[in-house]
Protein backbone atom coordinates (compact mmCIF):
# COMPACT_ATOMS: atom_id res chain seq x y z
CA UNK A 1 0.00 0.00 0.00
CA UNK A 2 1.34 3.41 -0.93
CA UNK A 3 1.96 5.86 1.96
CA UNK A 4 -0.45 8.74 2.22
CA UNK A 5 0.72 11.80 0.34
CA UNK A 6 2.11 14.58 2.49
CA UNK A 7 0.24 17.86 2.16
CA UNK A 8 2.05 20.42 0.07
CA UNK A 9 4.21 22.88 2.00
CA UNK A 10 2.58 26.30 2.42
CA UNK A 11 3.22 28.68 -0.45
CA UNK A 12 5.09 31.93 0.02
CA UNK A 13 1.78 33.78 0.05
CA UNK A 14 0.22 31.42 2.60
CA UNK A 15 3.01 31.65 5.16
CA UNK A 16 6.00 33.95 5.39
CA UNK A 17 9.37 32.28 5.32
CA UNK A 18 10.85 34.45 8.06
CA UNK A 19 11.21 33.09 11.58
CA UNK A 20 8.61 34.06 14.18
CA UNK A 21 9.22 37.19 16.31
CA UNK A 22 11.07 35.35 19.08
CA UNK A 23 13.53 33.92 16.56
CA UNK A 24 15.99 36.78 16.31
CA UNK A 25 19.23 35.27 17.64
CA UNK A 26 21.66 33.72 15.22
CA UNK A 27 25.07 32.84 16.68
CA UNK A 28 24.36 32.28 20.35
CA UNK A 29 25.00 30.22 23.46
CA UNK A 30 23.46 27.13 24.95
CA UNK A 31 21.44 29.44 27.22
CA UNK A 32 20.00 31.13 24.12
CA UNK A 33 19.10 27.75 22.67
CA UNK A 34 17.49 26.60 25.91
CA UNK A 35 15.38 29.76 26.18
CA UNK A 36 14.18 29.29 22.62
CA UNK A 37 13.30 25.60 23.06
CA UNK A 38 11.76 25.89 26.52
CA UNK A 39 8.14 24.78 26.45
CA UNK A 40 8.41 23.44 22.90
CA UNK A 41 8.48 19.91 21.58
CA UNK A 42 11.50 19.12 19.45
CA UNK A 43 12.51 16.87 16.58
CA UNK A 44 16.25 16.16 16.49
CA UNK A 45 18.27 15.83 13.29
CA UNK A 46 21.71 14.34 13.89
CA UNK A 47 24.85 13.64 11.89
CA UNK A 48 28.30 12.16 12.29
CA UNK A 49 29.36 14.81 14.79
CA UNK A 50 27.17 13.32 17.51
CA UNK A 51 29.08 10.02 17.29
CA UNK A 52 32.64 11.34 17.39
CA UNK A 53 32.74 11.03 21.19
CA UNK A 54 31.90 7.35 20.71
CA UNK A 55 35.05 6.90 18.63
CA UNK A 56 33.57 7.16 15.14
CA UNK A 57 35.25 10.00 13.21
CA UNK A 58 33.14 12.27 11.04
CA UNK A 59 33.58 13.22 7.41
CA UNK A 60 33.66 16.98 7.34
CA UNK A 61 34.96 18.47 10.58
CA UNK A 62 37.95 20.82 10.24
CA UNK A 63 40.32 18.09 11.45
CA UNK A 64 38.96 15.31 9.24
CA UNK A 65 41.20 14.06 6.42
CA UNK A 66 39.81 14.25 2.87
CA UNK A 67 37.78 11.22 1.78
CA UNK A 68 36.34 10.02 -1.51
CA UNK A 69 33.44 7.72 -0.57
CA UNK A 70 32.54 5.01 -3.04
CA UNK A 71 29.45 5.80 -5.07
CA UNK A 72 26.51 3.52 -5.72
CA UNK A 73 27.41 3.41 -9.41
CA UNK A 74 30.96 2.26 -8.62
CA UNK A 75 29.73 -0.39 -6.21
CA UNK A 76 27.20 -2.00 -8.56
CA UNK A 77 29.21 -1.54 -11.75
CA UNK A 78 32.73 -2.72 -10.92
CA UNK A 79 33.83 -5.98 -9.28
CA UNK A 80 37.15 -4.46 -8.19
CA UNK A 81 35.46 -1.53 -6.46
CA UNK A 82 33.04 -3.91 -4.77
CA UNK A 83 35.84 -6.21 -3.57
CA UNK A 84 37.77 -3.23 -2.22
CA UNK A 85 34.68 -1.92 -0.43
CA UNK A 86 33.89 -5.22 1.29
CA UNK A 87 37.50 -5.67 2.39
CA UNK A 88 37.50 -2.22 3.99
CA UNK A 89 34.01 -2.63 5.42
CA UNK A 90 34.83 -6.00 6.94
CA UNK A 91 37.54 -4.37 9.04
CA UNK A 92 35.60 -1.19 9.80
CA UNK A 93 32.53 -3.13 10.88
CA UNK A 94 34.54 -4.78 13.64
CA UNK A 95 35.17 -1.34 15.15
CA UNK A 96 31.71 0.18 14.76
CA UNK A 97 30.12 -2.94 16.20
CA UNK A 98 32.03 -2.34 19.46
CA UNK A 99 31.14 1.34 19.91
CA UNK A 100 28.75 2.60 22.59
CA UNK A 101 26.43 5.59 22.87
CA UNK A 102 27.85 8.74 24.41
CA UNK A 103 26.25 11.43 26.55
CA UNK A 104 24.78 13.18 23.50
CA UNK A 105 22.88 10.08 22.42
CA UNK A 106 21.72 9.40 25.96
CA UNK A 107 20.36 12.88 26.63
CA UNK A 108 18.22 12.78 23.47
CA UNK A 109 16.79 9.45 24.64
CA UNK A 110 16.09 10.93 28.08
CA UNK A 111 14.41 13.98 26.55
CA UNK A 112 12.21 11.68 24.50
CA UNK A 113 11.16 9.84 27.65
CA UNK A 114 10.26 13.19 29.20
CA UNK A 115 8.14 14.14 26.20
CA UNK A 116 10.40 16.97 25.00
CA UNK A 117 11.86 15.20 21.98
CA UNK A 118 9.37 13.70 19.52
CA UNK A 119 11.98 11.59 17.82
CA UNK A 120 15.33 11.55 16.02
CA UNK A 121 16.13 11.70 12.32
CA UNK A 122 19.72 10.55 12.00
CA UNK A 123 22.03 10.59 9.01
CA UNK A 124 24.22 8.06 10.82
CA UNK A 125 24.09 4.30 10.28
CA UNK A 126 25.70 3.31 13.60
CA UNK A 127 22.45 2.62 15.57
CA UNK A 128 23.82 4.43 18.63
CA UNK A 129 20.55 6.32 19.12
CA UNK A 130 18.69 3.03 19.41
CA UNK A 131 21.38 1.65 21.73
CA UNK A 132 20.97 4.72 23.95
CA UNK A 133 17.25 4.06 24.33
CA UNK A 134 15.65 6.36 21.76
CA UNK A 135 12.40 4.76 20.62
CA UNK A 136 11.41 6.89 17.63
CA UNK A 137 14.40 6.90 15.29
CA UNK A 138 14.42 7.30 11.52
CA UNK A 139 17.69 5.91 10.16
CA UNK A 140 17.67 8.14 7.10
CA UNK A 141 20.68 6.57 5.40
CA UNK A 142 20.06 3.01 6.54
CA UNK A 143 21.83 0.92 9.16
CA UNK A 144 25.18 -0.79 9.24
CA UNK A 145 23.94 -4.06 10.77
CA UNK A 146 21.96 -5.29 7.75
CA UNK A 147 22.86 -6.39 4.23
CA UNK A 148 20.51 -6.68 1.26
CA UNK A 149 20.72 -8.69 -1.96
CA UNK A 150 20.25 -6.43 -4.97
CA UNK A 151 18.81 -9.32 -6.99
CA UNK A 152 16.34 -11.19 -4.76
CA UNK A 153 15.83 -8.50 -2.11
CA UNK A 154 16.52 -10.77 0.86
CA UNK A 155 18.02 -9.12 3.94
CA UNK A 156 20.56 -10.76 6.25
CA UNK A 157 22.38 -9.54 9.32
CA UNK A 158 25.86 -8.05 9.01
CA UNK A 159 26.97 -10.41 11.78
CA UNK A 160 25.99 -13.42 9.65
CA UNK A 161 27.86 -11.98 6.68
CA UNK A 162 30.90 -11.42 8.90
CA UNK A 163 30.99 -15.14 9.64
CA UNK A 164 30.88 -15.95 5.92
CA UNK A 165 33.58 -13.38 5.08
CA UNK A 166 35.80 -14.73 7.86
CA UNK A 167 35.45 -18.22 6.40
CA UNK A 168 36.26 -16.97 2.90
CA UNK A 169 39.19 -14.83 4.12
CA UNK A 170 40.82 -16.54 7.11
CA UNK A 171 43.23 -14.26 8.97
CA UNK A 172 42.45 -11.18 6.86
CA UNK A 173 41.24 -8.97 9.71
CA UNK A 174 44.18 -9.95 11.89
CA UNK A 175 46.56 -9.14 9.06
CA UNK A 176 45.54 -5.47 9.10
CA UNK A 177 45.02 -5.09 12.84
CA UNK A 178 47.45 -5.25 15.74
CA UNK A 179 45.06 -7.63 17.44
CA UNK A 180 41.41 -8.63 17.29
CA UNK A 181 40.08 -5.60 19.16
CA UNK A 182 42.06 -2.50 18.23
CA UNK A 183 42.10 -0.58 14.97
CA UNK A 184 45.77 0.04 14.33
CA UNK A 185 47.04 1.59 11.09
CA UNK A 186 43.65 1.92 9.45
CA UNK A 187 41.10 4.70 9.57
CA UNK A 188 37.50 3.92 10.41
CA UNK A 189 34.84 6.07 8.73
CA UNK A 190 31.21 6.76 9.73
CA UNK A 191 29.75 4.20 7.31
CA UNK A 192 31.53 1.27 9.01
CA UNK A 193 34.22 1.56 6.35
CA UNK A 194 37.99 1.52 6.81
CA UNK A 195 40.89 2.62 4.68
CA UNK A 196 43.34 -0.20 3.95
CA UNK A 197 45.60 -0.87 1.02
CA UNK A 198 45.84 -4.66 0.81
CA UNK A 199 42.52 -5.74 -0.69
CA UNK A 200 43.34 -7.39 -4.01
CA UNK A 201 43.21 -10.91 -2.54
CA UNK A 202 39.99 -10.39 -0.56
CA UNK A 203 37.07 -12.66 -1.50
CA UNK A 204 33.62 -11.03 -1.16
CA UNK A 205 30.51 -13.13 -0.61
CA UNK A 206 27.54 -13.42 -2.95
CA UNK A 207 23.96 -13.94 -1.84
CA UNK A 208 23.68 -17.47 -0.46
CA UNK A 209 20.09 -17.71 -1.76
CA UNK A 210 20.40 -16.56 -5.38
CA UNK A 211 24.06 -15.69 -6.00
CA UNK A 212 23.26 -11.99 -6.40
CA UNK A 213 25.29 -8.97 -5.33
CA UNK A 214 25.17 -8.13 -1.61
CA UNK A 215 25.16 -4.51 -0.51
CA UNK A 216 25.05 -2.95 2.96
CA UNK A 217 21.57 -1.61 3.69
CA UNK A 218 23.07 1.88 3.58
CA UNK A 219 22.29 4.73 1.19
CA UNK A 220 25.40 5.39 -0.88
CA UNK A 221 26.47 8.61 -2.54
CA UNK A 222 24.55 8.76 -5.80
CA UNK A 223 21.66 6.72 -4.38
CA UNK A 224 18.31 8.12 -3.23
CA UNK A 225 16.83 7.76 0.24
CA UNK A 226 13.60 5.72 -0.10
CA UNK A 227 10.70 8.11 -0.58
CA UNK A 228 8.57 6.57 2.17
CA UNK A 229 11.41 7.15 4.64
CA UNK A 230 11.72 10.78 3.57
CA UNK A 231 7.97 11.33 4.04
CA UNK A 232 8.16 9.75 7.48
CA UNK A 233 10.94 12.17 8.39
CA UNK A 234 8.99 15.18 7.13
CA UNK A 235 6.04 14.05 9.26
CA UNK A 236 8.27 13.82 12.33
CA UNK A 237 9.51 17.37 11.74
CA UNK A 238 5.91 18.55 11.36
CA UNK A 239 4.87 16.84 14.61
CA UNK A 240 7.12 19.08 16.74
CA UNK A 241 7.35 22.78 17.52
CA UNK A 242 11.07 23.15 16.78
CA UNK A 243 13.98 21.44 15.03
CA UNK A 244 17.26 20.71 16.85
CA UNK A 245 20.17 19.93 14.53
CA UNK A 246 23.20 18.32 16.15
CA UNK A 247 26.55 17.32 14.69
CA UNK A 248 26.09 17.77 10.96
CA UNK A 249 27.46 20.24 8.43
CA UNK A 250 24.30 19.77 6.32
CA UNK A 251 26.51 19.64 3.26
CA UNK A 252 24.21 17.27 1.38
CA UNK A 253 20.56 17.93 0.63
CA UNK A 254 19.55 14.70 2.36
CA UNK A 255 19.60 16.47 5.73
CA UNK A 256 19.41 20.11 4.69
CA UNK A 257 15.93 19.68 3.22
CA UNK A 258 14.46 19.14 6.69
CA UNK A 259 16.02 22.38 7.94
CA UNK A 260 14.57 24.20 4.95
CA UNK A 261 11.20 22.56 5.56
CA UNK A 262 11.14 23.61 9.22
CA UNK A 263 12.22 27.16 8.38
CA UNK A 264 9.52 27.48 5.73
CA UNK A 265 6.94 26.35 8.26
CA UNK A 266 8.13 29.02 10.70
CA UNK A 267 9.59 26.55 13.18
CA UNK A 268 12.57 27.71 15.28
CA UNK A 269 15.76 25.92 14.22
CA UNK A 270 18.65 25.36 16.65
CA UNK A 271 21.93 24.12 15.17
CA UNK A 272 24.70 22.71 17.38
CA UNK A 273 27.89 22.02 15.47
CA UNK A 274 31.58 22.87 15.51
CA UNK A 275 32.22 25.00 12.44
CA UNK A 276 29.94 26.33 9.77
CA UNK A 277 27.01 24.42 8.33
CA UNK A 278 25.06 24.88 5.16
CA UNK A 279 21.97 25.51 7.26
CA UNK A 280 23.40 28.40 9.30
CA UNK A 281 21.48 31.09 7.36
CA UNK A 282 18.24 29.34 8.37
CA UNK A 283 19.15 28.89 12.03
CA UNK A 284 17.35 30.78 14.74
CA UNK A 285 20.19 29.97 17.14
CA UNK A 286 23.54 28.51 16.08
CA UNK A 287 25.73 27.17 18.88
CA UNK A 288 29.30 26.63 17.67
CA UNK A 289 30.44 24.11 20.27
CA UNK A 290 30.93 20.43 20.97
CA UNK A 291 27.81 18.34 20.50
CA UNK A 292 27.85 16.10 23.58
CA UNK A 293 28.51 18.80 26.17
CA UNK A 294 26.01 21.16 24.57
CA UNK A 295 23.24 18.56 24.45
CA UNK A 296 23.89 17.62 28.07
CA UNK A 297 23.61 21.27 29.09
CA UNK A 298 20.39 21.63 27.08
CA UNK A 299 19.01 18.51 28.71
CA UNK A 300 19.58 19.98 32.14
CA UNK A 301 17.80 23.21 31.19
CA UNK A 302 14.76 21.85 29.35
Amino acid sequence: MQPAARPLAPTYQERRWEHPPDAVIHHGTVDDAARLLEGRTVTALTGAGISTDSGIPDYRSPDSPPRNPMTYQQFVGDDAFRRHYWARNHVGWQHVNRTHPNAGHRVLAELEQRGVVRGVITQNVDLLHEDAGSRTVIDLHGRYDRVICLQCGRTISRAHLAERLDALNPGFVESVLDDGTTVADIEVAPDADAVIARTSHFRPADCEFCGGVLKPEIVYFGENVPRARVEQAYALVDSADALLVAGTSLTVMSGLRFVRHAAKAGQPVVIVNRGETRGDPLATVKVDAGVSETLVALGEML
